[in-house]
Parts: C-alpha cells; sequence; structure tokens
C-alpha cells in the first residue's frame, strides 16, 4: 500500500464538521478526503477522548496529534520496509554512485543502474525510495545549504559582471558582432545600469565605470566585480592582486574592490540573477540600429522597466528606494578619467624604449633591464621596481622624445645633431678654435659637416687644446677651412711658424719676358737665309707669318699682364670677418726684360 502523508489541515477541518452535527460523508467532502478515511479520524479522537457534544474548542493541537499517531502507519523511523531493506546495501550504493565504481574506467554509475542491480540481487524497492536513499545516505549530487547575507547599509555595496547578450549587426563591417553588457546592481535598493560593449577590455570596465556614476550621480564605497581578466590578475580567495589600470583608477575614484572568489556565484547574487532578467527582458526580441542605439535604449529600460517594477525580493520599487535611500550616501562622481596603459618594456641599447609606437629615452644605468611604464595622454611615467626614473610629455607614433641627459656626453651632440653644443666645445678650447668650427659648420646643410667637427676636437685631445688654438689662428689668418691642413699642421708641428705668403706680381707686367721685337729679327733672319735657295720659297713665307704672328702675340700678351696685374692690386682686401689676408694671385712677368718663373 502506498504512503500518504496524514494533513492536520484534513483532520481538523472533519472534527470540526463532525463535531457540528454533519455526518461522515458531508465532513469527508468539507476536508477533501474519502467517507472511510474521515471515519478513521473520528474513530481515533474518540479513543482520546473526544465527544460530540464537546463543541469546537475541544479539537486542540494535543487531539490532533493523538489522532495522527493513530492514523498514521507505524514507522519509528519514518521510512517504510524499503528503507529498511536499502540499508543493508548502503556501502554496495555508495560505491557504485561514487567515483571508484563498477563502471567502465572506474565511472559512477546512473542511479537507473544502481536500481536494475538491486532488482538482480532481490531488492524490489522503488525508485523514488531509492532516489531519497541515495541523497540522504550515499551523497548522490549531495546539495550544500546556504544563507541569506544581510544587504549592507545604504550606498556602500554595488555588484558588477559581465554577461553575453547576443549579437548586434555592427554597421561599418555589415557583420554581427557579439555583444556584452556590464551590469551594475545596488546591493541595497537592487536598481541596476546596463553598459554594452563589443569588448570586455580595461578601457571597456573604466568606460562602462564612468557611465555608471553619471546615471547613479555617484560612486558607491565597494565594488564587488568579477574576476574579469582587465580587474583581477590574480584570483585568489583571500589575497586578490587586481591589475595595475583597475588599482589606479579605483584610486581615481574612490572606491574599494572586494572581488568574488572563483565560480562562487553566491558571493555576489543579487547581480546574477540580473542578468537573466537584462537578456530575458530587455535584450531578447529586440531588434538595434547599432550598438548606441542599443545603450540609450538600455539606459531608458534601466530606468524605466527595471527601476520601477516592484521587486520580488524587497516588495518596493528600486529606483525610488535608491532615490530615497541611497542616492544621497553616494561618494561623489570623479572627474574625467583618461585610460592610461600600463606595459612593461626592455630598455634597449639605444637608451630607449617604446611605447605605443614611440620612442622614449631612459638613463643609461638601465640598459638590458625592464621597467613599468604608465602612459596616457599626456604623460608617460617610467618606473623601475616601484621608483619613478623617467617622465616624458606624451608624442605621437613614429617620433621620438629624447633628454640629452640620458645619453652619454660624448654620443649626445651627434645623435641629437646639436650644432651648438659641438661649437661650445670647441670654444673651451680657445677662442680660434671656437671660431674654426663655426666656419666648418657654415653650411646650408651644416649637420653635414658635423664629423669634421668631431675630427677637430679629437686633435684637441690629441695635441692639446693650446696646438689646436695655435693652428686654427693661422689657419684663420690666411683664410683656409680645412681640418686635414689643422692636421697637417699639427702633424709637422709647424702650428707657431708664421706661414710664406707668394708675393703678387708689379702691375703691368708682360706675359713675356723678352722684347717682341727679337722675335721680329730672328724671323726675319730666318727668311733672309732661306731665300737663298729656290725651292725654299714656301718656307720663308710661312717664317714671315709666324713672325708676324708672334708680333701679335706679344702685344697681346703685354695687355693682358698689365690689366691682370691692376685687379691683383685691387684684390688684395682682407676677408669678411675681418681675419687674414685674402690673396688671388695671376701669373705673369715680373718685369720687361726679366725672365720670371
Amino acid at each position: 500500500m502506498g504512503f500518504r502523508e496524514v494533513s492536520v489541515v484534513e483532520i481538523r477541518e472533519v472534527l470540526r464538521a463532525w463535531l457540528d452535527g454533519a455526518g461522515l460523508r458531508t465532513a469527508g467532502e468539507r476536508a477533501g478526503v474519502d467517507r472511510k478515511t474521515a471515519r478513521r479520524y473520528v474513530q481515533a479522537a474518540e479513543v482520546a477522548g473526544l465527544a460530540r457534544d464537546a463543541g469546537l474548542d475541544a479539537v486542540t493541537d494535543e487531539l490532533v496529534g493523538a489522532v495522527i499517531a493513530a492514523v498514521r502507519p507505524s514507522r519509528p523511523n519514518g521510512h517504510g520496509a524499503a528503507w529498511e531493506a536499502l540499508i543493508g546495501h548502503e556501502e554496495q550504493i555508495r560505491a557504485w554512485i561514487c567515483s571508484d565504481g563498477a563502471g567502465k574506467g572506474g565511472r559512477a554509475l546512473t542511479l537507473v543502474k544502481v536500481h536494475e542491480l538491486l532488482a538482480r540481487q532481490g531488492c524490489q524497492v522503488p525508485y523514488r525510495t531509492l532516489h531519497r536513499f541515495a541523497s540522504e545516505r550515499c551523497g548522490y549530487r549531495a546539495k550544500a545549504t546556504t544563507v541569506r547575507v544581510n544587504d549592507g547599509d545604504p550606498g556602500v555595496e554595488c555588484q558588477i559582471d559581465f554577461a553575453l547578450m547576443g549579437t548586434i549587426r555592427d554597421p561599418l563591417t555589415g557583420r554581427d558582432r557579439k555583444v556584452h553588457a556590464l551590469i551594475f546592481t545596488a546591493v541595497y535598493s537592487r536598481h541596476m545600469f546596463v553598459w554594452l560593449t563589443y569588448t570586455q577590455t580595461l578601457a571597456a570596465v573604466i568606460a562602462g565605470c564612468e557611465m555608471a556614476w553619471a546615471f547613479f550621480g555617484g560612486v558607491f564605497k565597494v565594488l564587488i566585480p568579477d574576476n574579469l581578466k582587465p580587474v583581477v590578475t590574480d584570483a585568489d580567495p583571500v589575497n586578490p592582486r587586481l591589475s595595475s589600470g583597475w588599482l589606479d583608477y579605483a584610486a581615481h575614484a574612490g572606491f574599494a574592490t572586494d572581488p568574488a572568489r572563483v565560480r562562487s556565484p553566491k558571493d555576489k547574487p543579487r547581480v546574477e540573477r540580473a542578468v537573466q532578467f537584462v537578456r530575458g527582458n530587455f535584450f531578447k526580441g529586440e531588434v538595434f540600429a547599432d550598438l548606441d542605439d542599443a545603450q540609450a535604449r538600455a539606459v531608458a529600460w534601466c530606468s524605466e522597466r527595471a527601476g520601477m517594477r516592484i521587486h520580488g525580493t524587497t516588495a518596493a520599487r528600486p529606483l525610488e528606494v535608491f532615490e530615497t535611500e541611497e542616492a544621497p550616501l553616494l561618494l561623489p562622481a570623479p572627474a574625467d578619467y583618461d585610460v592610461p596603459v600600463f606595459r612593461q618594456a626592455k630598455v634597449h641599447r639605444d637608451h630607449h624604449i617604446e611605447v605605443g609606437k614611440a620612442l622614449y629615452s631612459v638613463p643609461g644605468d638601465y640598459i638590458g633591464q625592464s621597467v613599468d611604464i604608465r602612459a596616457d595622454a599626456q604623460l608617460v611615467k617610467i618606473y623601475h621596481r616601484g621608483q619613478l626614473i623617467k617622465t616624458h610629455a606624451t608624442t605621437g607614433p613614429g617620433s621620438r622624445s629624447t633628454d640629452p641627459g640620458d645619453l652619454p656626453a660624448e654620443k649626445s651632440a651627434y645623435a641629437l645633431r646639436d650644432i651648438n653644443r659641438l661649437i661650445r666645445i670647441c670654444a673651451g678650447y680657445g677662442p680660434n678654435t671656437g671660431i674654426y668650427a663655426e666656419r666648418i659648420m657654415d653650411d646650408p646643410l651644416p649637420w653635414t659637416r658635423m664629423r669634421a667637427v668631431y675630427r677637430l676636437i679629437g686633435l684637441a685631445r690629441q695635441y692639446g687644446p693650446e696646438a689646436v688654438e695655435a693652428a686654427c689662428s693661422r689657419a684663420l689668418d690666411v683664410d683656409v677651412v680645412a681640418v686635414g691642413k689643422i692636421a697637417s699642421m699639427l702633424a709637422k708641428a709647424t702650428e707657431n711658424t708664421a706661414p710664406v705668403l707668394p708675393v703678387p706680381a708689379p702691375a703691368g707686367a708682360a706675359r713675356f719676358a723678352r722684347d717682341p721685337s727679337e722675335y721680329a729679327a730672328s724671323a726675319v733672319a730666318t727668311a733672309g737665309t732661306a731665300a737663298v735657295s729656290s725651292d725654299r720659297t714656301s718656307a720663308a713665307s710661312e717664317g714671315t707669318a709666324l713672325a708676324t704672328a708672334g708680333t701679335t702675340a706679344a702685344a697681346n700678351g703685354r695687355t693682358t699682364a698689365a690689366a691682370a696685374g691692376t685687379a691683383a692690386a685691387r684684390k688684395m682686401t682682407g676677408p669678411a670677418n675681418g681675419r687674414g689676408t685674402q690673396l688671388v694671385l695671376i701669373a705673369g712677368g715680373a718685369g720687361t726684360g726679366e725672365e720670371s718663373r
């Protein structure tokens, strides 16, 4: 016979109807039981001392308990014979349903299979009895108990969680993209905010937080997130490690972070339960033009639909509770936050690190070591073992920010093409050396002449500043700007020897040393000798022509030499800097009748 639990209400109603004068059939109909069941209740009550004329007040809890004890089947421990039969097979059942059972590869058996195996052994019990027995005595699908945690004070806790909503077509690519919702739920009022995003990066989480603070009108004192990768880098039940970017933003906004444990949804049940509500009530079945349209409708839904519903637990409207009790207690909303980039980099041999496709210099002591970087739109800060070692203004991709102090002193001027610094270095050896460096750099592309200045500096280190200063002074006197000449003077130790300057030719000197008449007389004599022989008539004619040509050349030579000598006298002027004498030498004869070579 099947077992049915006796209801207190049934017994009380049957007895009340019987004492009121109704028959057993009528009393059973009122209680919803059979007439024979009503008779059993009345007989047990009469045995317990109930009289029909005792009145309704006679139906007490003690009387009902006595009736239940009389009509309930005899089960000393609350279970029937089938349960008692399973007790003898308890160890075998536990072995079957555990991982060390008789299944293939030691896997646990299903409860249906256990029911068949018990039947083969002669233990015929109902499946539901076996299920209750295995659950209570053998640990089959055991569920841990739970307790409700108090909501805490208003304006303190806010639970956040990411959840996949579905897809939205991206108008830029024409493809459907997965959309995630970052859900914020106030623990006390259950008021919520939904931020939709395509990604789950730190920038997306911070952007969602910024929009949430604008929606709520302030910041909650404690945030309870899930183990988001951008937030938690090392999940630990006691000491979780948060990312540098999240800690920086938490310090900016002024809230504390208490992340939930891994795979522990009960640590943030308020937002976990809200995920299903957001997905089913807001997102499913809707068509959005793009992500911006979906976000605008999500904000309206949070205020009008989710905020104004009667919450099943609090039996109040979340928006009204929030505005009345939580909003005045929130922290003030922070200023706009420039989301920085946190990363590690190794200092290269060129004294630079790369951040955002741009180069930033680092002191040479840290070459080959790893440094921590915080870069935003304004500054790039470089840390080594927690100590700030360098700060640069943020520059664009492909550019470079170099501090000359980070480079070796002997290489910084060349690396930065600092012409003025090279001139200052040369001027430190002496004023003439500095002037000589300026003359070297006097070029439309001065940086192409830097190697010459470096050679001049090398000569000063090799021969000493005094020797180079003297050589540069002598070279400036004759207006010779060539580092090779300075090196030659120093190698020959002639930097202190006065240069031998060429003497210009006097004005009016002829081109030829001999008088043109000499060439004419020689030509006439040659012609007379040739006239003796009649077969040399043509040679005499040619001699005459040669004499005539020689006379013309001589006349022209004198005229050109005279003009050149005058020009040479006029050109003997100094250079623009006032140093030395500029000489323009024109070849010519020393004088009439004298040979000049």
